[in-house]
């Protein structure tokens, strides 16, 4: 940035930002947004930028701004989730935020016509579903191994060609295109005509419903393998079977402890705003469905109730696959109650809401 042009910007921050809740931007020089933050009081947070010294991050995402822009918000709450839409919208190149942690990652379970598990780190918008966050890339990485065979669904590339037993001229195969898997019986072999694909989907049917808490047949496999193992003296098999069972158990059980830490943000969300701004947040499983002035009135204590009724009345599938475009916003919801647990205080159990009207919701505490 010109020496000029440095000046210029600090004084229009200075001549215009207050010190109020609100997100801004960083703009480069064909308009685009290099950098999108938060913070409680405006002014001073954009007038650090100024004073940063050379090396320091803020220092370079100022050095490439040739515009700044702010709007306000009516509180942190409200500043930290738009912050978060705002970078999902742009992209941001300098920001960080929202990118995900190294040390989680998530069990993703692909949308193919004969579907895959995969580790990934990060969750997109691909219409698969997600299981996670999980601690941990090697144990989610071994769970997602043993599942896979222990339900003997396929881990090869995603352009393998699938000849499943239903399908027209499947035989005639030059060569055997099975697998190592496929050739020590650890994949049903879905490339080969193996099995059908009402077979294969049922299969993945059982992971979903394991990864979701919902059974622990893949454990009663490995159980009864482990039991075989040891009959037979194969005591250093049984030992890595047991390894892999421990794995097993302790991967299904974060996700289902995760599922339910979801299943309890599910509440109404009272938060104080500036200048009497208040605002109501309606939020189901972690996600912020919808937003609302506080109610003043009856007839705006209606509305809410209507709102209420709308959303949680709607069905939606009780697992810990998480939907892909929400899983992040899930995710930075648990961490600010988490990380404010006071907060909890101000959120009012929809449960006793649907039963006794959102007129009496002042003072209740979440069920």
């Amino acid at each position: 940035m010109s020496s000029s042009r440095l000046p210029q910007l600090r004084a229009d921050v200075r001549a215009r930002a207050e010190n109020r809740p609100g997100v801004y931007r960083m703009r480069g020089p064909s308009g685009e947004v290099l950098y999108v933050g938060k913070s409680v009081k405006v002014r001073t947070r954009l007038l650090s930028y100024f004073r940063a010294q050379r090396g320091e991050k803020a220092a370079e995402i100022i050095g490439h701004a040739h515009g700044v822009e702010w709007e306000y918000v009516p509180s942190e709450f409200a500043a930290l989730l738009e912050e978060f839409r705002l970078i999902k919208r742009w992209r941001p190149p300098f920001n960080v935020e929202h990118k995900r942690d190294s040390l989680l990652c998530f069990i993703k379970l692909t949308r193919e016509p004969v579907p895959r598990l995969l580790v990934v780190g990060q969750v997109i918008n691909d219409g698969c579903e997600y299981f996670g966050p999980i601690r941990g890339r090697q144990r989610a990485v071994e769970a997602v191994r043993a599942v896979s065979d222990l339900l003997e669904l396929r881990d090869c590339p995603s352009d393998t060609p699938m000849r499943l037993a239903d399908q027209i001229d499947l035989f005639g195969l030059k060569e055997d295109p099975r697998c190592i898997r496929g050739q020590l019986g650890r994949c049903v072999s879905p490339c080969a005509g193996g099995c059908t694909r009402t077979e294969y989907l049922a299969r993945v049917a059982q992971a979903r419903a394991f990864l979701n808490g919902l059974t622990e047949q893949p454990l009663a496999h490995l159980r009864e393998r482990m039991s075989m193992a040891s009959s037979c003296l194969q005591f250093e098999y049984a030992a890595d079977l047991r390894d892999r069972a421990e794995t097993l158990e302790g991967v299904q059980a974060e996700l289902v402890r995760i599922g339910q830490d979801v299943e309890r943000l599910s509440f109404l969300y009272t938060v104080p705003g500036h200048d009497g701004e208040d605002r109501v947040y309606i939020v189901r499983r972690g996600s912020v469905r919808a937003e609302l002035s506080a109610p003043r009135t009856s007839g705006e204590r209606q509305m809410l109730e209507e709102k209420v009724s709308e959303i949680f009345e709607r069905p939606e599938p009780r697992t810990v696959g998480l939907r892909a475009h929400e899983a992040q916003e899930v995710l930075l919801v648990a961490r600010w109650f988490r990380l404010n647990p006071a907060e909890l205080e101000r959120t009012v159990s929809v449960s006793g809401l649907v039963r006794t009207g959102v007129s009496g919701f002042e003072g209740d505490s979440p069920g």
